[in-house]
């Protein structure tokens, strides 16, 4: 489980070993606590089946002594034990994906240099590598974004495609691919970061994918590439739930009529309200996916879903 996206250029970490209650606990409490475009926290199961590991990124150095206090009365005296370290921006990706094998979705396979041996011949593969934007498909929003992208791809082959909040490209990379995207109808994707859309750009380059993408830099569907009513088959937009509230409008409003948007970026807890704010905007929810403790959302227009007796 993670509260928070990873921000694209952390700085520092907090680790701790606990126990699954308190690793639970804490995750929500920072996570409530702190901006969630700056901080991540991160709680995961040790291999021993018993210990759960802690992990909390900052943008910005920590006060390490509110923390502590914060997570005190969660842990006692294992507060004392929270390491703080700074990262090295540049090295933070590669080393989350050390030792992490490909990840596959459908025919989608999402691999680093290092494992081009294990694409197969019928695989749609995708190469990314380490990079300070997020998204590197073992999260399990990008993840289970792709798995709904297969799912929509059993059904049809939409011709227009937007991923908004872009990161390193894998949705917009994953839709052109399987696609086929002509140059005349490429793959639209953007993101509000400038590193996340250069970081794009390069990976779409390592793919051979440029000609059949078009990105943007800008926050939602404010550019003259996304800003088209009713015109895109699928809409990507893996974020989180206060920005996906805020974009509802916008984002529904780029929606082709009979297409799909595929939500990402929330925890269980958000569904409910995503749910009741895009039925506002007479969009109804078609599957569910839970990877990790992160939902992923394909909706669809409609109207909001029946309430069950």
């Amino acid at each position: 489980m993670l509260e928070g996206l990873p921000p694209h250029r952390p700085t520092h970490v907090l680790r701790l070993l606990t126990d699954e209650r308190s690793a639970r606990a804490m995750t929500d409490l920072l996570g409530e606590m702190f901006d969630p475009t700056e901080t991540a926290v991160a709680a995961f199961e040790a291999e021993d089946g018993v210990t759960w590991r802690l992990e909390a990124y900052f943008a910005d150095a920590p006060d390490e002594t509110m923390i502590r206090e914060l997570i005190r009365p969660v842990v006692g005296a294992q507060a004392d034990d929270a390491s703080f370290q700074t990262i090295d921006q540049q090295d933070w990706v590669r080393a989350s994906l050390e030792g992490l094998k490909p990840v596959r979705a459908g025919r989608f396979l999402v691999h680093g240099a290092h494992d081009r041996e294990q694409v197969r011949p019928n695989d749609l593969a995708i190469e990314i590598e380490a990079a300070l934007a997020f998204g590197t498909g073992h999260h399990g929003t990008t993840l289970g974004c792709l798995r709904a992208l297969a799912g929509v791809l059993k059904r049809g082959r939409p011709a227009r495609v937007l991923d908004v909040g872009t990161g390193t490209g894998i949705l917009a990379f994953a839709a052109a691919r399987a696609l086929h995207a002509p140059a005349q109808a490429p793959v639209i994707a953007g993101d509000l970061d400038p590193v996340a859309v250069v970081t794009a750009r390069a990976n779409a380059r390592l793919n051979g994918l440029g000609p059949h993408l078009r990105l943007y830099q800008g926050p939602g569907v404010e550019h003259a590439l996304a800003r088209r009513p009713r015109h895109f088959e699928v809409v990507f937009a893996n974020i989180l739930a206060r920005p996906l509230k805020r974009l509802a409008p916008s984002l529904t409003a780029v929606v082709a009529e009979g297409g799909t948007l595929i939500l990402s970026g929330l925890i269980e807890r958000d569904v409910p309200g995503i749910l009741s704010t895009y039925g506002h905007q007479g969009f109804r929810l078609a599957q569910k996916g839970v990877i990790e403790g992160w939902a992923t959302l394909v909706l669809r227009r409609g109207g909001a879903a029946p309430r069950p007796r």
